[in-house]
């Protein structure tokens, strides 16, 4: 019977470091495709879930400073508006006067009454 205890301790044996060197194998196997997933998303200049995620705090910080200010200019403009009177329109001086084109100073030609009367079909 001992040599049937030691034939199937060798086989366990065996079989035990048959297991170990196939998780070897696949522990290798994963850390490769790992790497191949890792380049792949390199390559094509995809962000990772810790930059998306600061990105996008950064964007809600932003959104609510527009927020506050959009709110802080409507205050100032009602306080403007409530402190403002229109000022008086001033005459301009001689000075002043813009130049007229040529073409603001045509006056707008008539029609005659031959353009007024439609072609005639021939």
């Amino acid at each position: 019977m001992q040599t049937r205890s030691r034939l199937f301790d060798d086989l366990a044996r065996v079989a035990n470091g048959a297991l170990s060197a196939a998780a070897g194998v696949r522990a290798e196997i994963e850390q490769l495709v790992h790497q191949q997933f890792e380049r792949f998303l390199a390559d094509r200049d995809l962000v990772t879930r810790e930059e998306f995620e600061a990105v996008e705090a950064m964007a809600a910080k932003a959104r609510g400073e527009q927020a506050a200010l959009e709110a802080r200019i409507a205050e100032l403009e009602a306080k403007l508006g409530e402190t403002k009177k229109p000022a008086p329109k001033r005459k301009a001086a001689a000075g002043d006067r813009r130049r007229t084109t040529a073409a603001s100073r045509r006056t707008p030609t008539r029609k005659t009454k031959s353009d007024d009367t439609p072609p005639k079909d021939e």
